[in-house]
């Protein structure tokens, strides 16, 4: 197949201008380098398309590709996963991963989890706090776990998440306002182990690849998967492949979860187990990370010995089936 290839390129936004934390979720020139290898040693005919406007000049001036290999993330909006994915869909291309209306919904937390609850999968009680007013009125108990509702890659998340009274809480939705400019997700803490799933397929191909918990070093930010955890996780993070109840409990409801929102191809979803050891719903990630070392969709495969030229495969393989000619 000829496969473009669609990304926001890290280092093209620092040298525009845009700060660390702002890209945070944009890929490194070695995540793009080795999706385009696996691609080409799986025999395909690749071409790197890069950002929106990139695949918008490309599309103005007649390319089509047989599939789109698709991680782009977006810069602006709540929609920003899904805006990739929406023009392909004008132009009948299909891409890999999920659609522009699973994208969108996904990456709102809130919209996230009333979907997921509806499907029977626990999630933490929750409250939306689009205005600093709106605090006051939040009645859950505490602690409580503050972070945007929009975000990826831990953005927002640091040591302070963690509430335990309310003029912390005023204080951290006031910030988180102000600084991402979107609403806050406020939710009940989850006290216990948390949980990362692999997912690969889709509807009822879909298979969970394995599960890993997410561990803490010592000299981690407390409490929180965060945004620092994240961005040194090689120093910081464990990935602890498992295969006891409470992971079991995890794979079951991430499946669930995985074919009740419709997600395509490959991804996960995050649990954390409540005070009672029950396993709640944190998030779904239908847009993963692919770097081979540093995402953790690539970091679960390797944990179960499912090498990274066998993850594209499969993605590709699942993607392949919505192709019509």
């Amino acid at each position: 197949m000829n496969i473009g290839l669609t990304y926001d390129l890290r280092t093209e936004y620092l040298a525009a201008g845009f700060s660390e934390e702002e890209t945070a979720e944009f890929d490194r020139e070695s995540t793009i380098e080795a999706i385009e290898s696996a691609l080409q040693t799986l025999g395909h005919k690749t071409e790197r398309i890069g950002h929106l406007r990139n695949l918008v000049k490309a599309l103005a001036g007649g390319k089509r590709w047989d599939l789109v290999f698709n991680i782009c993330e977006g810069m602006y909006g709540l929609g920003r996963e899904a805006q990739v994915p929406a023009v392909l869909e004008g132009f009948n291309i299909p891409c890999t991963f999920a659609d522009s209306v699973v994208l969108a919904l996904s990456l709102h937390k809130a919209f996230c989890k009333r979907i997921v609850r509806d499907l029977g999968v626990p999630t933490a009680d929750f409250a939306v706090v689009t205005s600093e007013s709106e605090v006051s009125a939040i009645e859950l108990p505490y602690p409580l776990f503050a972070k945007p509702i929009g975000e990826g890659t831990g953005k927002g998340i640091d040591s302070s998440s963690r509430i335990t009274n309310p003029e912390a809480l005023r204080k951290t939705c006031a910030r988180l306002l102000r600084t991402y400019g979107q609403p806050v997700l406020v939710e009940t803490f989850l006290p216990g182990r948390e949980f990362t799933v692999g997912i690969v397929g889709t509807g009822h191909h879909a298979k969970v690849v394995g599960v890993v918990e997410v561990v803490l070093r010592k000299d981690a930010e407390a409490d929180a998967y965060s945004y620092v955890n994240k961005e040194k996780c090689e120093e910081l993070v464990l990935y602890n492949r498992v295969d006891d109840d409470a992971a079991k409990q995890c794979a079951v409801l991430a499946l669930k979860a995985w074919r009740g929102l419709e997600c395509r191809d490959g991804g996960r979803l995050d649990f954390r187990l409540d005070a009672a050891g029950v396993a709640n719903f944190l998030e779904a990630n239908p847009l993963a990370g692919m770097n081979p070392e540093h995402s953790d969709l690539p970091i679960i495969c390797s944990r179960v010995g499912m090498p990274y030229l066998e993850l594209i495969r499969s993605i590709v393989i699942s993607a392949s089936m919505r192709i019509t000619k």
